[in-house]
């Protein structure tokens, strides 16, 4: 091997390592593609006005129309039934997924809640949508999200949010009940959001 070559390939294999380790992308959201918030309270907004839900704050953030396609005490098998529809309605661009809370309350298995995710994202790949996942924390004192949530999100290669939802309610002052932000806390997990699609390459 020439001294060039030998000094050089080094250099090469680590930025073909970088890139084999760049968090997954999404393509540039157009100024009319549609963002679709799919999930339940955390979505809708329970615990706020809402104007102040996490979809809203973060449309004036995006300079996007984010549509709230939230409903209180969905379940991931209620939610994979009520997709398609809400696909057909609104046509989104991006779809923004929240859901598993519910199940965990309910003590569905977590098998058939990450088989129930999978089925969706399955859906949403299948019509060309985009996708950001979002990790719904367990429902006890130092749960954060299952791991199941970051299985998927490496097995379809998305964006991944796991961590802010954990965060604001760990956090009183950011919280309305035990399990659902209040205003502040929403502003909280839109900024996440914002950041996260600005990453990614979104914005």
């Amino acid at each position: 091997m020439h001294p060039i070559q030998r000094f050089l390939f080094p250099f090469f294999a680590l930025l073909l390592l970088a890139a084999c380790e760049r968090a997954p992308t999404l393509p540039r959201l157009g100024a009319d593609d549609i963002v679709l918030a799919f999930g339940d309270s955390l979505t809708y907004g329970t615990g706020a006005e809402r104007n102040e839900a996490y979809p809203a704050k973060l449309a004036g953030l995006t300079q996007r129309v984010v549509v709230n396609a939230g409903v209180p005490g969905e379940t991931t098998a209620e939610g994979l039934q009520r997709l398609p529809a809400v696909l057909d309605e609104h046509h989104p661009g991006l779809v923004l997924l929240c859901l598993g809370g519910n199940d965990m309350l309910r003590r569905v298995p977590a098998s058939q809640t990450e088989n129930n995710l999978r089925l969706m994202l399955q859906t949403l790949r299948t019509r060309g949508i985009k996708v950001v996942l979002i990790g719904v924390p367990e429902p006890r004192l130092f749960g954060g999200a299952p791991d199941f949530y970051a299985r998927l999100a490496e097995e379809f290669q998305l964006p991944y949010e796991g961590d802010i939802l954990n965060a604001v309610l760990k956090d009183n002052a950011l919280k309305s009940d035990p399990i659902h932000p209040n205003a502040a806390g929403y502003e909280a997990i839109a900024r996440q959001l914002a950041d996260l699609l600005k990453e990614s390459g979104a914005l």
